[in-house]
């Protein structure tokens, strides 16, 4: 099982997770380049270049020139690398010093920081569905999205919750981009012919039978991905603060 990578020497240790066995000092390596690092590195270059359904430890192996047996000194499983590829990737992501002023456009441009971070890796962001940040890098990610909400002086519950709902927004949306990225080098041209078809397809529909969306058809199809993700971020940050002043009317905060 993988040695958990030690905190810079200012910082104190993550705690291990209840559910986690903690994990032992790795054995020295049959090779000097066979480390954590070096296993990450690869693992998120297969990802970046064919997707995660690529990973495996026989391919990371392979790539690195040794035997998959070898890895497990370092790493405990698939599972155990693709926590570590996540918490390498939540390492790309900074929130800025919260200033209470401008905490809303700080909380809108980390989560376009978010999407685009996960979108550079493909489809990646989808092994973060149904993760709570646990490791290193992901817990300073949170740290920073809770200290700006917490600049914006809404209660703790609305922070507390709305941080759920942005994290499933923002990986949500660059699940979308990155599939569609990864589909597109895989198969030059199909995001154009694939949006070209749905087009058609809608205006086909049987105004008769579906009113409502053929009368709809301009608007539904309008906005390209930033137009949308940047609606979806100014509806979140109407409703925490309009959810916000709720509570505060009713005596909840």
């Amino acid at each position: 099982m993988r040695a958990e990578p030690p905190p810079a020497a200012d910082q104190p240790e993550v705690p291990t997770p209840g559910w986690r066995t903690p994990r032992k000092a790795a054995r020295p390596p049959r090779r000097a380049r066979l480390t954590v690092d070096a296993i990450v590195d690869v693992a998120l270059e297969i990802v970046d270049t064919e997707g995660l359904d690529a990973l495996s430890m026989r391919r990371v192996a392979q790539k690195l020139d040794t035997g998959a047996a070898s890895l497990y000194a370092h790493v405990a499983n698939k599972e155990d690398l693709i926590e570590l590829v996540l918490d390498r990737v939540s390492g790309e992501m900074s929130f800025p010093e919260p200033d209470p002023e401008h905490w809303g456009d700080q909380m809108q441009e980390g989560m376009r920081q978010i999407r685009d971070i996960y979108a550079r890796h493909r489809d990646l962001a989808k092994a973060n569905f149904g993760r709570i940040p646990t490791t290193p890098h992901s817990l300073e990610a949170m740290e920073g999205m809770l200290a700006v909400l917490k600049a914006g002086g809404l209660p703790d519950k609305v922070i507390a919750w709305s941080a759920d709902l942005i994290a499933l927004y923002a990986t949500s949306a660059a699940y979308e981009m990155g599939l569609r990225e990864l589909r597109e080098e895989q198969n030059p041209g199909w995001t154009e012919r694939y949006y070209g078809q749905i087009g058609a397809f809608f205006a086909a529909l049987p105004k008769e039978r579906f009113p409502v969306s053929v009368s709809m058809l301009d608007a539904l199809t309008q906005g390209d991905d930033n137009d949308r993700f940047d609606f979806g971020l100014d509806v979140i940050m109407l409703g925490m603060q309009a959810y916000a002043e709720r509570m505060r009317a009713n005596g909840e905060a």
